[in-house]
C-alpha cells in the first residue's frame, strides 16, 4: 500500500492478554517522551506494514508476536507539525520473548481499559483504542 510522500509510514501493535488488558509502552523519547502508548515505529526501506508491526514490537517489548488483521490507521503529526505519520495497528498475538522495555520505550505494562483513560496517553491512543474495538466506549476516568 503506497503511502503519500508527506506521510512517513509507520507500524504499531494491539496485544490483548486473557484478562483483556492492553500492552502499552511509555515513550522515553521526543516527541510524547513520558506518554504511553502502542508499541509502534517507522517502517524501514522496503518493509510492508505488518513487518514493521512484528519488528517493532520486538525490539520495544521484547515480545515475538504473530501479525494478524489491520485494526485501522491512524494520521498523526508530531507536536512541532514537522512530522508527519501515517500508522497502520494490527491486532497482535504473543508467539514468544521475555517482556521488557527496549529501544525507545523507557517502560512496558499491561492496563485495563479504566486505567489507560488515567494514565498520560500519547494523543489520539485512547479514541484510536475505541475506534479498533479493544477499548470500551463507556470507559472513563473515574
Amino acid at each position: 500500500m503506497p503511502v503519500d510522500e508527506k506521510w512517513t509510514l509507520c507500524a504499531g501493535g494491539v496485544v490483548v492478554d486473557h484478562s483483556g488488558r492492553i500492552l502499552l509502552v511509555r515513550r522515553g523519547h521526543a516527541p510524547y517522551e513520558g506518554s504511553w502508548s502502542l508499541p509502534s515505529g517507522r517502517a524501514e526501506p522496503g518493509e510492508t506494514p505488518a513487518q514493521a508491526a512484528r519488528r517493532e514490537m520486538a525490539e520495544e517489548t521484547g515480545l515475538d508476536v504473530s501479525v494478524g488483521t489491520l485494526l485501522g490507521v491512524v494520521h498523526r503529526e508530531d507536536p512541532g507539525g514537522q512530522y508527519r505519520y501515517e500508522i497502520h495497528d494490527f491486532a497482535c498475538t504473543v508467539t514468544g520473548g521475555t517482556p521488557h522495555a527496549d529501544d525507545d520505550a523507557d517502560a512496558i505494562g499491561w492496563f485495563t481499559g479504566e486505567q489507560i483513560v488515567r494514565l498520560p496517553t500519547s494523543p489520539g491512543l485512547v479514541e484510536a483504542l475505541r475506534d479498533f474495538g479493544v477499548l470500551d466506549a463507556d470507559a472513563e476516568a473515574r
